[in-house]
């Protein structure tokens, strides 16, 4: 029998109701993926990740594809549920609603780089019907971003002329953590959180 060989994610990573055996499955697929890339990884790659049978696998997903379009969904959700709290639960003005909101996003994709790789950096895999979903969030996060440098801007907080690009480029940064960020960088995720969030004041003209 195989035994799991999972690398270990946070429990909140898959919320929601899923069998155990399907959060394994997710997680195993996130480090196949994170090693081979999604069109070199096999469906028995995940399920020998995961200390289960391919025929295992296919109970709960019809394919890598559709576990890849989970991983992306779930990865997106999170994030936007992260960038609209850091505003909605942030007191003060869009100075401090940008601060906190970068610092977490940037947070985010530093401590769960693994996944934050995947979901950003293998959108082409998808399927057509799961990347409108994913595109569809990817957008609300993007506007939720750029509200508060219009609010900024409204306000003589922010100087930003082009305020889309600008909300692209905050955005940009704060993914791009996951590509480089790994376990044995020299900052944790807080911490680089708070430099981006300086860097990103700086970038909108508010000191």
């Amino acid at each position: 029998m195989c035994t799991m060989t999972t690398a270990p994610h946070p429990a909140d990573q898959w919320p929601g109701e899923r069998p155990e055996a399907a959060r394994r499955l997710l997680s195993a697929a996130v480090d196949s993926f994170a090693q081979r890339g999604f069109h070199a990884t096999t469906t028995r790659d995940i399920a020998t990740q995961a200390g289960m049978s391919p025929a295992a696998l296919y109970i709960h997903y019809s394919s890598k594809a559709a576990l890849l379009a989970e991983i992306s969904r779930s990865g997106h959700a999170a994030t936007l549920a992260l960038v609209e709290q850091a505003v909605a639960g942030t007191e003060g003005g869009p100075r401090e609603q940008m601060r906190r909101l970068v610092e977490d996003f940037t947070a985010w994709h530093a401590r769960g780089h693994t996944v934050g790789r995947i979901v950003n950096y293998e959108l082409r895999a998808l399927p057509e019907e799961d990347f409108a979903v994913v595109a569809e969030l990817r957008r609300r996060i993007e506007d939720t971003v750029r509200l508060v440098i219009e609010a900024g801007v409204a306000d003589g907080s922010f100087t930003a002329t082009d305020i889309r690009t600008t909300a692209r480029a905050i955005t940009g940064l704060g993914i791009d953590v996951a590509r480089w960020y790994n376990d044995r960088s020299t900052e944790t995720p807080e911490q680089l959180g708070q430099r981006y969030g300086e860097l990103v004041l700086r970038m909108l003209g508010a000191g």
